[in-house]
């Protein structure tokens, strides 16, 4: 170091030989990571095998004892008295235009704090940042008074106020997953070449044009992976549909579970049956997008 010699870099060859776990360590890791992800799926397990028995067997032998007979009737049963098709395309209505909403507002925040430096940028960015750690709940009653004394037109509600819309709940959403969506886009933009922008503007791009065709497709690994999050956060929301919405036709397929639960009697196979159901959408989109996921989340924890 010192006579000046150059100190030679590690080939790919030497990189191969890395330090490795010992054989012990890597099966002691293998059975926890096994064990650890058993553990995680054992309710889903538990939750399909129950669906897939009579209720008059788990009434007789109990939930915890070898099946006898499986059967699917418990999801067509589910499907009919829950009226999950309804249900289903309330939660379409739902769920498409706020991630859409969330996700477009959030590109153009997350452009205008990142990329541009004016006097409110960073102090906008900290305010949707700090808006995360604000618990929703503590807003219910506020926002709960705050849609019923909100006049509305006609064409937007068929009450003249936003409770018990599918827009109130929409705008409910956009609220508060908008802040996430800018700290997360604005962490990634912020990695991407100063020089790009740059040379489009010498070209004479405008700013419109820089988030459309540069920004935009540069970002959207990161895009992907915050729609797949946001349309399952979202989806598989419970509180504000059952908060902001008084009519059970209007809800969103996570209330149907509610819809299932009798007064004094309560069928917990079909229930069971109902839950399975409600989550295929959201494990056919993982499986759809997870390429696009693991990706966008790969370019987010190295960008920020």
């Amino acid at each position: 170091m010192s006579s000046g010699t150059p100190v030679p870099l590690p080939t790919q060859a030497a990189a191969r030989r890395l330090p490795r776990l010992p054989h012990r360590g890597r099966v002691a890791l293998h059975v926890f990571l096994l064990g650890a992800a058993l553990l995680w799926l054992f309710p889903l397990l538990w939750a399909l095998y129950t669906s897939l028995r009579p209720y008059a067997e788990t009434a007789e032998r109990g939930y915890v004892s070898p099946p006898g007979r499986l059967t699917l009737d418990n999801y067509a049963i589910a499907w009919r008295d829950g009226e999950l098709l309804q249900h289903f395309l309330n939660t379409l209505v739902i769920v498409v235009p706020s991630v859409v909403l969330v996700l477009g507002l959030a590109a153009m925040l997350a452009f205008a704090v990142s990329r541009f430096s004016w006097g409110f940028n960073v102090a906008l960015l900290m305010f949707f940042t700090a808006g995360n750690l604000l618990p929703p709940h503590v807003l219910i009653t506020p926002l709960f008074r705050l849609f019923l004394a909100l006049p509305v037109p006609p064409p937007l509600s068929d009450n003249g106020v936003l409770y018990d819309q599918h827009l109130g709940v929409i705008l409910a959403h956009v609220s508060f997953q908008l802040g996430f969506c800018t700290f997360v886009l604005s962490a990634y933009m912020k990695t991407i070449p100063q020089d790009i922008l740059e040379a489009a503007r010498l070209d004479g791009a405008s700013v419109g044009r820089l988030l459309r065709s540069i920004i935009l497709p540069l970002s959207r690994p990161v895009i992907a992976a915050l729609a797949t999050l946001e349309a399952t956060w979202i989806y598989n929301d419970f509180l504000w549909a059952l908060v902001l919405m008084q009519t059970a036709d209007k809800r969103p397929v996570t209330t149907a579970l509610a819809n299932l639960s009798g007064e004094f009697f309560t069928d917990h196979n079909v229930v069971a049956a109902t839950a399975m159901l409600i989550a295929l959408p959201t494990l056919l989109l993982f499986l759809f997008l997870r390429r696009h996921f693991t990706r966008g989340l790969g370019l987010t924890s190295g960008g920020g």
